[in-house]
């Protein structure tokens, strides 16, 4: 694939001696033992490793999602281990997009409403806010499906939907767990399209956790995870 990575001018996400633990005394579990490594603004990045090797551990620090024990996460430069509560929300709805492998979608709203949601939350108006979902929608090529809900559809168009709300606020970095876990190969392909063309043709940073090694080496380089440690990074 053609890489952004020469073009890279920052360091998008920064991971520092990353280290959290659940519980305290002997039975506390350490679940990430000192990760570093770094995403140039731009790049494509995946995370593989066996399951319980720290994967999603990290990506939901690095998502705001949960708080590290200790070591440093910056995004786009700002120390998000520094902010309150209320500034990571912030930063969760305007800078980070999350595409999850259950799609997370909302069954008591429609398709676009689910779109609209980040938006909603950021306080956009309904006229703005409508158009910038279909607009997301169109890109994707489900328009027609705008009113249905979410359950009545496809996985592989549940996924596009996921894709789109997670582009809704514009955000520059994408991060998503396992985004083919539940999909079939050609769907799988589809949304592995989809999602590395935010890389390539809208300069979105995007950061993947997969199991899935033909996933996995889509990216420009992948960070092996065991034990929760950073076993290797491998160019691809």
């Amino acid at each position: 694939m053609d890489s952004t990575h020469d073009l890279v001018q920052y360091k998008a996400i920064e991971v520092i001696d990353l280290k959290k633990t659940y519980g305290e005394g002997p039975e506390s579990t350490f679940a990430l033992r000192g990760v570093s490594f770094d995403v140039g603004s731009g790049e494509f990045v995946s995370i593989s490793g066996p399951s319980g090797s720290g994967k999603s551990t990290l990506l939901n620090a690095i998502g705001a999602l949960d708080r590290p024990t200790s070591g440093r996460i910056l995004l786009d430069r700002v120390d998000i281990s520094k902010l309150s509560s209320t500034e990571l929300a912030k930063i969760r709805n305007s800078k980070i997009g999350f595409v999850f492998q259950d799609f997370n979608l909302i069954s008591r709203m429609s398709t676009v409403e689910n779109v609209e949601l980040p938006l909603t939350i950021a306080g956009v108006p309904l006229k703005e806010r409508r158009e910038r979902a279909m607009t997301l929608l169109r890109r994707f090529g489900i328009a027609e499906k705008a009113k249905q809900n979410p359950n009545k559809l496809s996985g592989g168009q549940r996924q596009r939907v996921a894709v789109a709300r997670a582009l809704a606020n514009d955000p520059s970095i994408i991060l998503a767990d396992e985004p083919t876990g539940n999909l079939d190969s050609q769907n799988a392909k589809l949304t592995m399209d989809f999602l590395e063309k935010l890389s390539t043709d809208f300069g979105k940073t995007l950061l993947i956790i997969t199991h899935d090694i033909e996933v996995a080496s889509r990216a420009e380089r992948t960070v092996m995870m065991r034990d929760g440690l950073v076993e290797r990074i491998v160019e691809n």
